[in-house]
């Protein structure tokens, strides 16, 4: 599909990826940025860029992380782009919830971010901006901190929104388009264009 409709990036949650996939993983044309889940089954994220772009990861230490960051160089007068792929699963750990925010904070300043995941936070009401559950709380005050707004506005798995879309400057994201499954997923895809 990446290839068929000639996406310049494509970002994925929940791989199931792990060494003894490597092999099945590379796209021609396509650069692999990804992050398996350790120690356990499942998890993981990955983002493709196509090869034509300047694109650099920038290393993660923290082990229990399900997320990555790339950088796409700008040409000519564009600016740099920073692209974020988080997949935190449910029940994680607060610490890893802080290691994300803070690393968050860390970026948050880039002149262009774009950030995407499956954030399993079934009980965010976006259109308030409110939240049942305490660690939901904090990921909207972790948002708001970094003045990330959040572009989804439709339904992602069933009738609950938790893949998501955050930008930190408005019309840097546009023509975001819900719909479509690939396999056997249950989440739909998200399709937008970065301007």
């Amino acid at each position: 599909m990446v290839q068929q409709q000639s996406c310049d990036v494509a970002a994925i949650m929940e791989t199931w990826w792990d060494e003894p996939h490597g092999w099945s993983t590379a796209l021609n044309g396509y650069k692999l940025f990804r992050r398996d889940r350790k120690g356990r089954r499942g998890g993981g994220v990955a983002l493709y860029s196509k090869q034509t772009f300047d694109t650099v990861g920038i290393e993660i230490k923290e082990d229990g992380a399900e997320y990555l960051w790339v950088e796409i160089k700008g040409k000519a007068n564009k600016a740099d782009i920073l692209l974020g792929v988080c997949y935190p699963p449910p029940n994680q750990e607060e610490e890893v919830d802080n290691l994300f925010y803070k690393q968050l904070g860390n970026v948050s300043g880039s002149t262009a971010l774009v950030l995407v995941g499956d954030f399993n936070l079934p009980d965010i009401c976006w259109e308030l901006n409110t939240a049942e559950k305490r660690w939901s709380r904090k990921f909207l005050e972790c948002m708001e901190d970094n003045f990330l707004s959040q572009l989804v506005g439709e339904p992602t798995r069933g009738r609950t929104m938790l893949g998501l879309l955050f930008v930190n400057r408005d019309g840097l994201v546009g023509d975001v388009v819900v719909g479509g499954r690939l396999g056997q997923s249950d989440h739909e895809i998200r399709v937008l264009n970065i301007w």
